[in-house]
C-alpha cells in the first residue's frame, strides 16, 4: 500500500474528495470532541476479513503491536464494532478482564475504550478505537457518544466518496506529540529554571511519548552513570542497560495508558536502588530519580549484564496469542484461531497445520487455500518422503523459505510446495519435548523473515503445540465418547408391524459429548415395544450404565415381560449393580391393530399425543419413583387410544428444560409445534424439534441431552 504511487496516479480531481490526511484529521478532531487521549483508525481490508490499523493517535503504535492486523472476527472491540456495526464500550480494567480478556492481558491498566464502526447504511470501512484515562467515568456519557457516531459517520462518507472516485485511503503517519528537545530557549525564564533544575538533589527526566529522553539533569545522569550527551534523544531503557527489562518498560506504558502517576526500583549495579516516579501527560512523561532506602524486602534479581530481554512489543504478542489458545477446544478450533489471529498479524495468507500418526504425514486443518486438493494430498504421506513438512515434523527444528526458488533449492519441486505461493514459515510445534505438528504459514509474495521475527513466531509456535497437544487429546476423547456412545444406541430402527418411527439423540454441549440418555425400539411377538429413559450423569459410567439398562429391558421385553413387570425388573437391577444412580424411563407395548397402546412409567416426563385431527395433549400416566432409588416399588399402567394416524411423541427432559425456563410453558410451546408442523414425514418432524431446540436458548451451552422417539400409527 503505497501512498506516494496511489496517489501519484490518481487525477487531482478525483483526490479532492478525501484529501491525504482525511483518517488524521478526523481522528484527531474526534478525540479533541470527547476529550480522549489515544485513539486508532482500522480500515477493513478490500480483499479478505481484515482490520488494518491506518493511524494512531495519542501513544507509541508499538502499544498496540499486537492488533495491528487483526481478522474481522476476532474478540477485540474494534472487530465487534466493524462486524455488529455498533458502538462497543468497555468502561475500566475490570469490565476489560471479563468481557475481553487477551487485551487484560496484555495491558492490565486502568482505562476505558470505546470502539465504533465506521459504516454506511451500504458498506463497513473499518472501525476506531478512542481512550480515556482510567479515571474517565464507567459509563459512556450521551454527548460523547453522539459525538463518536456523528464523527465516525462523517468519516464513513468522506470514505464512500474516495470509493467512487477510486481513490482508497491509505495508511498515514501517526499523530503523536513532537518530541522535546534538550533546552528550553525561546521562553522567558528559561536560564533561571534550568539553573533551579540542576541545583535540585534528585533527578529529573523528561520522556516524550516514544520514552524518548528530551531532558536530563546533571543529577540524574549521575545517579544513572551514564554522561548526558549518551542520554538525549535516546529510549531511557534502551542507554541504561541494567534497565533494559520489560518490566520497566511495562510501568512507563501504565503510565501513559491510565494517566495515572507510576513508580518501581531498580537496582543499579552492583548493589543501589534507585526509585524512580513517573508523572504522565498527553505530551509525555517526566520521571523523579531518587536514592531508595527501603527497599530492600523487594530483593529483584539483577537483570544479566550480557543478557537481552525480549522487547515488550514481543511480549506482548506472546501474551495475546497465550489468552487466545486457552479458549481453543479442539482441533480445529487452533486451526481457526491461527487463521484468525497469527497469520493476520504476520502478514500470511494462507496456513497448514500438520502432525502425524503411524509415520505418515497428517493434515490437521488449513486455510486460506481456494483448492483444498493441493493440500489434501499430503495427508497420508510417509514421514520418510523428503519434503519441508516432514522434514520440520521429524527433526524439530523450524525452517524459513523466502521466496520459492530457494525452496526448490533444497527439496524437489514436485514435493516442495502443492500450491502457488512465495514464501514459507515452518514452525515446529514442540509440547512437553515431543513434536507434535507443523504450523505451515503461507505468503503470496516473497518474505524477508528477519531474526526478530523468526524469534516472535517461533516463540508463538510453542504457544500453538501446547493449545495442539491439549486439543489432539480433547479430539480423541471425542472420537472415544461419539464411539461408545453410537455403540450403545440402536444404529437403527427396526421395521415394526403397523408402526412408523423415527428417533434422534443431541448431546449436551459441555462435559465429553456423552451421557446417559435412551431409547430403544424392539419387535416382540407380533406387536412392538418402545423404551425411552435418562440415567442421570454425563459421562462414561452414565453412559455405560444406560446401556446396561437398555440391554435389561430389550432382554425382559423378549421373554415376554408385561409393562410393569418389565418396569420392575430393570429397577432391581439397577439396585443390584449398587451403582448409586438413578433413571427415569417410560415403557410402551404398542398393539396397532387393536388401535391401543400399553404404558409404564418411572419418574419420567409424560409423553404427547397428537391425535389424527391435529390436537395435541399431555397424556396423564400412572407411574412410579425413579429406577434404581426402592425396591419395593411398583409401576402401574396405564391404556391409551391409539387410532390410525396418531403420533406419540416421547422425549427426555433434554428437549424441555433449561435454566430459566418454566416446564409446564416449555411442555405447551412444544405442543404448540407439534400442532404447526402438520402432517410432515416423521423424518422431517424429528429433525424440526431438535433444530429448535438447538436454537432455543441463542447460543447457550445446553446442559443435558436430548432423546427424541417418534411412533406414528399407520392407516
Amino acid at each position: 500500500m503505497s501512498d506516494g504511487q496511489s496517489s501519484a496516479q490518481a487525477p487531482a480531481a478525483a483526490r479532492t474528495p478525501v484529501g491525504r490526511p482525511v483518517l488524521s484529521l478526523a481522528l484527531a478532531s474526534m478525540m479533541d470532541e470527547v476529550h480522549a487521549h489515544s485513539g486508532a483508525v482500522y480500515l477493513l481490508s478490500p480483499d479478505q476479513p481484515v482490520l488494518e490499523m491506518a493511524v494512531m493517535a495519542g501513544l507509541p503504535r508499538a502499544f498496540a503491536a499486537p492488533w495491528e492486523r487483526v481478522g474481522l472476527s476476532a474478540p477485540i472491540p474494534v472487530s465487534d464494532a466493524a462486524r455488529e456495526r455498533r458502538l462497543v464500550w468497555v468502561g475500566g480494567e475490570e469490565e476489560m478482564a471479563r468481557r475481553y480478556p487477551r487485551i487484560a492481558v496484555v495491558l492490565p491498566y486502568p482505562f476505558a475504550l470505546a470502539a465504533v464502526p465506521v459504516a454506511t447504511e451500504s458498506a463497513v470501512y473499518g472501525a476506531v478505537f478512542v481512550t480515556w484515562p482510567g479515571a474517565h467515568p464507567p459509563e459512556l456519557s450521551d454527548r460523547e457518544r453522539e459525538h463518536l457516531v456523528a464523527a465516525c459517520g462523517r468519516l464513513a462518507v468522506r470514505l464512500e466518496r474516495a470509493a467512487e472516485h477510486s481513490v482508497p485511503p491509505h495508511p498515514e503517519t501517526d499523530l503523536l506529540a513532537s518530541p522535546l528537545v534538550g533546552g528550553m530557549a525561546g521562553t522567558l525564564g528559561t536560564v533561571e529554571a534550568a539553573r533551579m533544575v540542576s541545583r535540585l538533589p534528585y533527578g529529573l527526566v523528561s520522556l516524550d511519548l516514544h520514552g524518548r529522553i528530551g531532558f536530563v539533569n546533571a543529577a540524574a545522569a549521575e545517579l544513572l552513570n551514564v554522561p548526558v550527551s549518551r542520554l538525549l534523544g535516546t529510549q531511557l531503557w534502551a542507554s541504561v542497560p541494567w534497565l533494559n527489562d520489560p518490566v520497566y518498560e511495562d510501568r512507563y506504558r501504565a503510565a501513559l495508558l491510565s494517566q495515572h502517576t507510576a513508580s518501581f526500583v531498580a537496582l543499579r549495579p552492583p548493589g543501589e536502588w534507585l526509585s524512580f516516579r513517573l508523572y504522565p501527560s498527553t505530551t509525555g512523561l517526566s520521571v523523579r530519580i531518587t536514592r531508595s532506602r527501603a527497599v530492600s524486602e523487594m530483593n529483584r534479581a539483577v537483570p544479566p549484564a550480557d543478557g537481552k530481554p525480549s522487547r515488550l512489543v514481543t511480549m506482548s504478542q506472546v501474551l495475546d496469542l497465550a489468552g487466545a489458545l486457552t479458549e481453543a477446544v479442539g482441533v480445529q478450533d487452533v486451526v481457526q484461531l491461527v487463521a484468525d489471529e497469527i497469520a493476520p498479524a504476520v502478514g500470511s495468507q494462507a496456513l497448514v497445520v500438520l502432525g502425524s500418526r503411524a509415520n505418515r504425514l497428517r493434515v490437521l486443518g488449513h486455510r486460506g487455500y481456494r483448492d483444498a486438493h493441493v493440500v489434501e494430498r499430503f495427508d497420508g504421506m510417509p514421514l520418510s518422503e523428503p519434503t519441508p513438512g516432514t522434514q520440520v515434523l521429524r527433526t524439530g527444528v523450524p525452517a524459513f523459505f523466502e521466496s520459492q526458488e530457494e525452496l526448490e533449492r533444497l527439496y524437489p519441486a514436485r514435493l516442495a510446495t502443492p500450491d502457488g505461493f512465495a514464501a514459507w514459515a515452518y514452525l515446529p510445534l514442540i509440547a512437553q519435548g515431543r513434536t507434535v505438528g507443523t504450523c505451515v504459514l503461507s505468503y503470496a509474495e516473497p518474505h524477508h523473515f528477519p531474526t526478530e521475527e523468526r524469534a516472535v513466531m517461533t516463540s508463538m509456535a510453542g504457544l500453538i503445540a501446547q493449545a495442539l497437544e491439549r486439543a489432539l487429546l480433547y479430539d480423541a476423547k471425542h472420537r472415544l465418547a461419539h464411539g461408545l456412545q453410537e455403540a450403545l444406541l440402536p444404529h437403527s430402527l427396526p421395521s415394526l408391524p403397523g408402526i412408523e418411527a423415527a428417533a434422534r439423540y443431541v448431546p449436551a454441549t459441555q462435559g465429553m459429548d456423552i451421557g446417559g440418555d435412551f431409547y430403544d425400539v424392539v419387535a416382540a411377538q407380533g406387536k412392538a415395544a418402545a423404551v425411552i429413559g435418562d440415567v442421570q450423569g454425563h459421562n462414561v459410567t452414565a453412559a455405560g450404565l444406560m446401556g446396561q439398562v437398555r440391554t435389561a429391558v430389550r432382554a425382559y421385553t423378549a421373554v415376554g415381560q408385561a409393562p410393569e413387570e418389565v418396569m420392575r425388573s430393570t429397577n432391581r437391577l439397577l439396585l443390584d449393580l449398587g451403582a448409586d444412580l438413578f433413571a427415569s424411563c417410560l415403557y410402551l407395548r404398542l398393539d396397532p391393530a387393536h388401535g391401543r397402546a400399553v404404558m409404564s412409567r418411572a419418574g419420567h416426563p409424560p409423553p404427547l399425543l397428537r391425535r389424527p385431527d391435529g390436537r395435541v395433549r399431555v397424556l396423564d400416566l400412572a407411574g412410579g419413583p425413579l429406577l434404581g432409588v426402592d425396591a419395593s416399588a411398583v409401576y402401574p399402567t396405564t391404556e391409551v387410544a391409539l387410532a390410525p394416524g396418531s403420533l406419540l411423541v416421547l422425549y427426555t427432559d433434554g428437549l424441555v428444560e433449561s435454566p430459566g425456563t418454566d416446564f409446564e410453558e416449555a411442555l405447551a410451546e412444544l405442543g404448540g409445534r407439534l400442532t404447526d408442523a402438520g402432517e410432515q414425514p416423521l423424518d422431517e418432524l424429528a429433525d424440526s424439534l431438535v433444530h429448535q431446540e438447538r436454537h432455543r436458548t441463542d447460543g447457550e451451552e445446553r446442559l443435558d441431552d436430548i432423546a427424541l422417539l417418534l411412533l406414528r400409527a399407520l392407516e
